[in-house]
């Protein structure tokens, strides 16, 4: 694959990973804007390992304050609040991965690849996040996430395998929705993203293994590195503006694209 092309992809996947607006609809939709062949699952995996790698270090923080809980966790104990936010992160992907089961058994998961599922998951979950964002409390920090929180999360979570409805943004419109300040719902999400995309990227890189080769590695490994880099900088904007702006701009570039790629698919 072309290094422009791998640059192009890894950008568009570290940006938009992160930022309300559906990384996963943007990475199918590119091959089609740019004329290209679509990418395929080894650069899809790749792009998340290193928006993955990107996510961890900037939150290393809370990272090592849940894996430190995690071994406290496996040992019965939940005694300290690294291990209470490592059962709340269980808690909170069993409902993807369980949906993400289902939905590639079925074979639903290509048919949901299209202009048209993307066009309307834009628009109906980005007013979705406007109505959160403008009608949630502001009454809880992170530091408050209960095990009642991360089930609803979890289950807003899973609307994400929708392609156009964006991870980061139903999670953080869920956590809105439940009372928690901006700054917070979007922590929380991000740490939710990190088993999310283990998981994934698990389910996808078994198969991914078999049939690689040197040249798609190679190109896997170049599109990993350009997408870990956007990502820290995409998350380092995002909450740097949260501090002054609301998630109303992400809305408005949702719902222009949205109906944009409505307007393709029935035309």
């Amino acid at each position: 694959m072309a290094l422009t092309h791998l640059l192009i992809l890894a950008l568009v996947q570290g940006i938009t990973e992160f930022l309300p607006i559906s990384s996963s609809g943007h990475l199918i939709l590119l091959p089609n804007l740019i004329g290209a062949q679509d990418q395929g699952q080894i650069i899809d995996v790749a792009v998340h390992v290193g928006t993955l790698f990107a996510v961890v270090l900037y939150f290393r923080s809370d990272v090592k304050n849940v894996s430190h809980g995690m071994t406290r966790l496996l040992r019965g104990k939940i005694d300290t609040q690294g291990a209470f936010w490592a059962l709340c992160l269980i808690i909170a992907t069993i409902p993807v991965i369980l949906l993400g089961l289902v939905l590639k058994l079925t074979g639903w998961t290509e048919a949901l690849r299209s202009v048209a599922v993307i066009g309307w998951a834009m628009l109906i979950f980005g007013l979705v996040l406007y109505w959160a964002d403008q009608t949630g409390p502001t009454i809880k920090k992170a530091t408050s996430w209960s095990l009642r929180d991360a089930v609803i999360m979890g289950l807003w979570q899973a609307l994400a395998l929708i392609p156009g409805t964006s991870r980061s943004g139903i999670t953080i419109t869920a956590g809105r929705q439940l009372g928690y300040d901006r700054t917070s719902a979007a922590r929380l999400a991000m740490l939710m993203s990190i088993p999310t995309i283990i998981a994934s990227g698990t389910l996808i890189g078994v198969e991914v293994i078999q049939t690689a080769n040197m040249a798609a590695a190679r190109d896997g490994a170049i599109a990993a590195v350009f997408a870990f880099f956007a990502a820290l900088a995409a998350l380092a904007l995002m909450f740097r503006l949260l501090k002054s702006v609301s998630f109303t701009p992400y809305v408005i570039y949702r719902v222009i694209l949205g109906i944009i790629l409505l307007i393709i698919a029935y035309t």
